[in-house]
């Protein structure tokens, strides 16, 4: 069987390296994109979309269907994370940890034993529980707000300026993540709930593939943002600025939402219920 395998990567692998020679030439300017698909995209993007970032109209109108399933993978992939990193069953530790705050001495004891006598002394240990830390918290308190504004920035003015739903839903996913490390899950768990950043999954898919439908039920074709002009009362081509727009915002919502809860697993090995 390992003999088998082996064989058919190097068929296949050979057979995509020799399918690569029929490639035009790195740079080459007569090749078929350089000639046709480039000019038509460079010239017409603002005349046709009003949206001055060319590799925003592209990826989110004239490849529409393109980013739609890209997101719908991150859905499925982070779905996926969820059924294969999470544990649903409750398993309950035979001990405890408590830190004596003073000197910083661990103790163990066995589960429902009594707690240390000056139990104001103690703080419970268990794996949502990170050691205090001024500094560290204070400047991610900093830190997390200009963060999230800024991600939202990038997903609202990406249309106009380098950025888009894939790069704030990062920044604004990884803002949230470096509130869990410098804080504790359960601290981050009060603000987005596990169930919470699932439902967020589908609702960026939803908005994306709702915004689609939209223009279907409003006679046009799917995802054709012009048919949308009907709604915001502007143009044709306004309302297709304004349609990458919404399905921006879709994709930063999905991606901020799938990052988080593949945190919340690997950060805690599936068992994120611990404590709380």
């Amino acid at each position: 069987m390992k003999t088998l395998a082996i064989f058919i990567v190097l068929l296949f692998g050979g057979l995509l390296i020799y399918c690569t020679l029929d490639f035009p030439s790195w740079g080459d300017p007569q090749a078929p994109a350089s000639m046709h698909v480039s000019p038509r995209y460079i010239e017409r993007t603002m005349e046709e979309t009003s949206v001055p970032n060319i590799v925003t109209a592209v990826l989110a109108d004239y490849r529409g269907y393109d980013t739609m399933f890209e997101t719908i993978v991150i859905f499925s992939a982070g779905v996926a994370c969820l059924f294969l990193l999470r544990i649903f069953k409750r398993i309950e530790p035979e001990t405890q940890l408590y830190r004596h705050i003073p000197t910083g001495i661990t103790l163990r004891i066995a589960k429902g034993a009594e707690p240390p006598r000056e139990s104001r002394e103690f703080e419970r240990i268990d794996l949502m529980w990170v050691p205090y830390d001024l500094i560290i918290k204070t400047s991610a308190r900093l830190i997390v707000p200009f963060s999230q504004i800024f991600a939202l920035y990038v997903i609202a003015h990406g249309h106009h300026s380098p950025g888009g739903g894939f790069q704030g839903g990062v920044i604004l996913g990884a803002s949230i993540i470096l509130f869990a490390i410098s804080h504790n899950l359960r601290s981050s768990f009060t603000r987005i709930s596990e169930k919470f950043a699932v439902l967020l999954c589908g609702l960026g898919v939803f908005i994306y593939a709702g915004t689609g439908a939209l223009s279907i039920f409003l006679g046009s074709n799917y995802l054709d943002y012009g048919a949308l002009s009907k709604i915001f009362g502007v143009d044709p081509v306004t309302a297709r600025s304004h349609g990458i727009l919404m399905v921006e915002i879709g994709v930063g919502i999905c991606v901020m939402a799938v990052m988080v809860h593949l945190y919340y697993n690997l950060a805690s090995a599936g068992r994120h219920d611990e404590g709380l």
